[in-house]
């Protein structure tokens, strides 16, 4: 039986979108058809407050910098947005200017982390460039979070990056999109737990309905690598996200929120406040 939800939810990852505004250039072909409209926290919040949501992050979707301050906006007018995970330059010299000014901006307040996509980058050790490493270097001094959006042959990268950037808080995103669909763990268990080792990293337990085969996924098919997640990080350094609304393309916002649940029903109740809101309420110093 699924263990009743924590008193409080936080979904630590989501995107909204407004395709009138500007293209997402990463939505093409078949598959992503159905996200090729535009999704908005008027669609999100009946979702997220149904499934006892009390506060989400709100995460960068393309690498263009008016989203940034487009996004800190909507969460100062939003009581469900508690922060939001922007982009910038990371290679720009005037990067912690770029920071400050974002700070004093409507909503400033909200950004908690930076993210860049680090995914689509051809260089698997793009993050350890000399330039990317002073960029990251200005987001730790301004007191912010770096996001990882990677795929599994870049997390060995991601964890010489956080070895070198110990006053960096690293936050993986989608458990670094394990091979779900196909049935594999190696080598990114290994690689996951060498990232694990490092204390400034932290996981989010995000994206995984998506990295399985998004027809046809169960459950069963997810625990093999949510328990590994769990056992390399813990529970008070792993967080919940949705991924919404990416995960429509294989579960519904409720499908996801109750396969977390189910996955995290071994764990204490205190270890899973701490999965559900405690750990993203930290690491992002929510309000």
């Amino acid at each position: 039986m699924t263990p009743s939800p924590p008193t409080a939810v936080v979904d630590a990852h989501h995107h909204v979108w407004d395709l009138s505004v500007r293209d997402q250039d990463w939505i093409t072909g078949e598959e992503l058809a159905p996200l090729r409209r535009t999704f908005t926290l008027a669609d999100l919040e009946p979702e997220a407050r149904a499934a006892g949501v009390t506060a989400t992050v709100l995460v960068q979707t393309v690498t263009v910098a008016e989203e940034t301050p487009e996004f800190l906006a909507l969460a100062e007018s939003s009581a469900l947005v508690a922060g939001v995970v922007g982009w910038t330059d990371l290679t720009a010299p005037g990067i912690a200017d770029t920071l400050a000014a974002l700070r004093d901006l409507p909503g400033g307040d909200r950004l908690v982390g930076i993210r860049h996509q680090v995914q689509g980058e051809p260089d698997p050790e793009w993050l350890l460039r000399p330039d990317v490493q002073r960029g990251l270097t200005a987001v730790a001094d301004a007191g912010l979070a770096y996001d990882l959006i990677v795929r599994p042959h870049q997390l060995p990268a991601a964890a010489k990056a956080a070895a070198l950037l110990p006053g960096l808080t690293f936050v993986l995103d989608h458990a670094g999109k394990p091979p779900i669909a196909e049935r594999r763990t190696h080598p990114w268990a290994d690689d996951l737990r060498a990232l694990a080792a490092r204390p400034n990293t932290v996981c989010k337990l995000s994206g995984l309905v998506t990295e399985a085969d998004p027809r046809s996924w169960t459950v069963e098919d997810l625990r093999p690598y949510a328990e590994t997640v769990i056992d390399a990080f813990g529970p008070d350094r792993l967080m919940f996200g949705s991924d919404w609304p990416v995960c429509r393309l294989a579960a519904s916002y409720a499908e996801v929120v109750d396969a977390a649940r189910t996955l995290t029903a071994a764990l204490s109740g205190p270890e899973r406040l701490a999965v559900f809101a405690a750990t993203a309420t930290r690491v992002y110093s929510l309000g």
